[in-house]
């Protein structure tokens, strides 16, 4: 099922139950903030508050906050079965003999309506704002020591001078005024590498952008994946849904935009302009401090005529972006399985605050194979900012924790199993000493082999042999206990 917009996923969620709306007058600065994390952190519904004190717009927040939510917004029963149509197109790819090559363009022939449908009339225009005014919409201040209001879930579509192929990324915006705000796009992301190209042959005074707030849950989704630059995050978007992405051309800047968002933000980021944006409560459950950021200069709004504001709030995990993190997790595994096929699994804990920990289950085959899949890993891709990689056998499912924490710490000689090493990490981890800069640490907690230098005879694990644990199940009833598998 593809959602036309996202009122259409607010119908599901409240039709299932999975949506609680709340009429009580709220204030968007730090009250919704602290009633959406108790909610999430209890596993609540979705929340829809719909008297923001200040703005005439509703609020949806909590929308992505739970497993089933983030199933039921991409519209799977569970996110590997996305992981199962990319793995089918890896493999399409690469056919062998007549056969498989017509099998692939029966494949391949469906993809044709992923591609974005451009339409001349859209929902995300039925009003023109006559005046530029962002405190007209319920924007959050979301922490005690932000900087301010901030715009939490934007879609910002920028494209690329040499190209002009569009990208869509999301950057958090600190409103600074009516009509300008922060544009907080890291080094390394693709909105600040099409502002650097731009700025490199300049011919005007900044570079266009237009901002989506709302739209499809699975393109909100997909503005926060780790794509290659060259894939179209609105073509992705399109495959997760099963249907293309419907765009329009935007009213006063050469961009298109999501034809049925809520609010469409249409301006230029100023080459000339940095101001300081921040400090901000974020995911690593700190505040990341202020620095300077380009300026984003607002010329026009457009919007439905009864739109919802979609919001989010980062901080101390759980929060709902873990749960889109987590979707990254398992979509994601086959492309890293397609460099490194000897990877079974891959765990980013909540906790590690998707970059800084990566536990990794490897199909061992030759000696240092764990340190040759650590540092593939730092190489690809957004893997480059994760902090730590730890390497365990195939047998150790990476997602049971106690497991996983057994091995690592019986398994281990810290002198011989673990590399220190430098690289990129994430711009919002306060920890190195370098912004985006610092220290990387590999564990290799799998079983050593005598040909990688281990001089003593590795012990087995202690198990029960099966005879006996069939006869005791068999038995159970008779020991007085009713279940099989507990008391």
């Amino acid at each position: 099922m593809a959602y036309r917009d996202l009122q259409e996923f607010i119908k599901v969620l409240e039709d299932k139950g999975l949506l609680k709306r709340i009429g009580a007058e709220v204030d968007p600065e730090l009250e919704i903030t602290e009633i959406y994390n108790r909610v999430v952190k209890s596993g609540g519904p979705a929340l829809l508050f719909e008297n923001v004190k200040g703005s005439e717009f509703p609020l949806l927040i909590n929308a992505f906050g739970t497993e089933e939510r983030m199933n039921l917004a991409l519209s799977v029963k569970n996110l590997d079965e996305i992981a199962g149509r990319i793995n089918e197109l890896i493999h399409a790819a690469m056919p062998e003999g007549f056969v498989e090559k017509v099998r692939t363009f029966s494949r391949f022939a469906g993809l044709a309506r992923i591609f974005p449908k451009k339409v001349k009339d859209a929902p995300c225009q039925q009003v023109i704002e006559e005046e530029v005014d962002l405190f007209k919409l319920p924007i959050l201040k979301c922490w005690p020591q932000d900087g301010g209001r901030y715009i939490t879930l934007p879609l910002v579509f920028t494209k690329d001078p040499v190209t002009g192929r569009q990208n869509m990324g999301m950057y958090r915006m600190q409103v600074f005024d009516t009509s300008t705000t922060g544009m907080h796009w890291h080094m390394h992301k693709d909105g600040a590498e099409n502002f650097r190209r731009k700025h490199c042959n300049q011919t005007h005074l900044g570079l266009e952008a237009a901002v989506a707030l709302g739209g499809d849950p699975a393109l909100i989704y997909a503005a926060t994946a780790p794509l290659p630059h060259d894939i179209d995050e609105v073509v992705f978007a399109g495959f997760l849904r099963n249907a293309p992405v419907e765009m329009v051309k935007a009213k006063t800047v050469d961009l298109y935009v999501p034809a049925h968002a809520e609010f469409i933000l249409e301006g230029y980021v100023d080459f000339n302009e940095l101001r300081r944006e921040g400090p901000f409560g974020d995911h690593t459950g700190y505040y990341s401090l202020a620095d300077d950021y380009p300026v984003f200069h607002i010329e026009c709004i457009t919007r439905k005529k009864s739109p919802v504001y979609p919001a989010t709030v980062v901080g101390k995990p759980p929060m709902e972006d873990c749960f889109l993190a987590k979707a990254t997790e398992r979509i994601f595994l086959p492309l890293i399985r397609l460099f490194l096929p000897e990877i079974v699994d891959i765990n980013l804990p909540m906790e590690g605050s998707f970059h800084n920990f990566a536990i990794v289950s490897i199909k061992k085959s030759y000696p240092g194979h764990a340190r040759k899949v650590m540092n593939a890993l730092w190489g690809m891709g957004q893997m480059m900012f994760t902090k730590v990689v730890l390497v365990i056998d195939d047998d150790t499912d990476p997602h049971d924790i106690p497991r996983v924490a057994w091995k690592a710490f019986n398994n281990v000689d810290p002198e011989r199993d673990i590399i220190i090493t430098k690289g990129p990490l994430d711009v919002l981890d306060h920890s190195p000493n370098f912004i985006g800069y610092g220290g990387k640490m590999g564990i290799d907690a799998t079983k050593k082999w005598k040909t990688e230098g281990y001089l003593r005879e590795w012990p087995d694990e202690i198990t029960m042999s099966k005879d006996i644990k069939d006869l005791v199940t068999k038995r159970w009833k008779e020991y007085g206990f009713t279940d099989p598998n507990g008391f």
